[in-house]
């Protein structure tokens, strides 16, 4: 199955809003083993809005829609595609309810424009929509698939996920199931992952391997299509297990994990503190860390101390080290770990300096990163990175090669950090 994203919306064009429905709905169909070969941008005009999708129906069978089921009177996808198709609308009772109980309960007037988020493609079937007013709706004519989705992200991300995604992996396997299996990875280049599992990915028929490359990070997506779930996740584990006697050094998580994510996860099971001296950073290690439900177990605070005098201060960093290595330096790095972890007295203790750009001083050059990692009373140890990118992207990679490396201590000295399928 051969699939066409189509976003409606004048404010993609504009540049008002980012389309990362698209993202998403590739990212699932990908799972499926759908190919997409295009994403498809219209504003808010039926003409063309109807124009492209001929275009759709001519290199593609599976046609998704988001946006333009809403109250007003741009929102026109399903009223141009019912044109088209030559098909009646219809309100489906149930959404038209839920609508009216929305309104009554809040003792707000309804709007007649309101009923309209009710109406459906006669003869489709509904995607319930929990988050929201406007069903979705799956509409099958003349061997294509057309579905149609709300816009808003928080609306279409678990009307596909759980309501369309079931019912498209039905559809292509004749009632088996699709299982997939993300294998996160860091430190090795897609380039590298790739010519490491050639032979694999050369000899791949059921499960499939997918390599992806993601802001900096490397995954592998295996795909297993089965008559049963455990049929599928026996073939998933058995190619996964292939994967790391190649590059399992490299793996630090799988599916949903993030570095961030993992390195929290690792933290709180082994029960261990932390605690970060930021400079080129600025506090954003200690923020991404905080995203993640339950650091309050294992982060207890730090300082950001971004320049040579904040250093000496509130770190008691010896000038003549700053004099003589420059604040940009491995021995700055771990000085600053040493210095907080004591100070905070944590198991952990983070150094992060360096230059993120765009213009250079203190004589290094743009991207130039020091990361320090102290444990316990141990000699702390450095890593020297040479970024290339804009100045966010480079703090931002500080920061995962940070938990890349913390990682990477931990289990040398035998904490546990659990990547198995289950």
């Amino acid at each position: 199955m051969n699939a066409e994203i189509l976003a409606v919306g004048s404010e993609l064009l504009l540049g008002q809003i980012t389309n990362t429905n698209a993202r998403f709905i590739s990212n699932q169909l990908s799972e499926l083993g759908i190919n997409v070969f295009y994403h498809t941008v219209v504003g808010d005009n039926a003409k063309r809005l109807e124009q492209a999708i001929e275009v759709a129906e001519s290199r593609a069978d599976l046609i998704i829609f988001s946006g333009g089921l809403g109250p007003t009177k741009d929102d026109l996808t399903k009223e141009t595609i019912a044109r088209h198709l030559g098909v009646s609308l219809e309100f489906d009772e149930v959404a038209l309810t839920y609508i009216e109980q929305f309104f009554a309960k809040r003792g707000r007037p309804m709007t007649e424009n309101n009923r309209k988020q009710a109406l459906i493609l006669a003869g489709s079937e509904i995607l319930a929509n929990y988050h929201g007013m406007a069903p979705g709706m799956i509409f099958k004519n003349n061997n294509r698939t057309y579905i149609l989705l709300p816009g808003p992200p928080k609306e279409l991300e678990p009307m596909f996920q759980f309501e369309a995604k079931p019912k498209l992996a039905a559809m292509l396997n004749d009632g088996g199931i699709i299982a997939s299996h993300v294998m996160r990875f860091y430190g090795i280049g897609e380039a590298e992952l790739e010519v490491q599992v050639q032979d694999i990915l050369d000899a791949q028929t059921n499960p499939t391997v997918a390599p992806l490359a993601s802001d900096g990070e490397v995954t592998l997506r295996v795909t297993a299509k089965a008559e049963t779930e455990q049929q599928a996740q026996q073939l998933i584990a058995a190619k996964v297990a292939e994967i790391q006697a190649l590059v399992g050094d490299y793996q630090y998580g799988v599916d949903d994990d993030s570095l961030v994510s993992k390195t929290v996860e690792m933290l709180v099971d082994n029960n261990l503190t932390i605690s970060a001296a930021e400079s080129l950073t600025a506090g954003l290690f200690q923020s991404e860390l905080a995203e993640i439900p339950g650091v309050g177990n294992a982060l207890i605070g730090g300082v950001v101390t971004y320049a040579a005098e904040a250093k000496v201060k509130h770190l008691g960093i010896s000038q003549e080290l700053i004099d003589t290595h420059g604040v940009v330096s491995g021995e700055c790095a771990a000085a600053m770990a040493s210095a907080i972890r004591k100070q905070f007295g944590t198991n952990i203790g983070i150094g992060l300096t360096g230059e993120a750009g765009p213009t250079a001083h203190d004589h290094q050059p743009v991207g130039t990163v020091w990361i320090g990692i102290a444990i316990n009373d141990e000699e702390p140890l450095t890593y020297l990175l040479h970024l290339s990118g804009m100045r966010n992207t480079n703090r931002l990679r500080a920061v995962k090669f940070t938990c890349h490396y913390l990682m990477q201590r931990l289990e040398e000295r035998g904490y546990t950090n659990d990547i198995n399928i289950e």
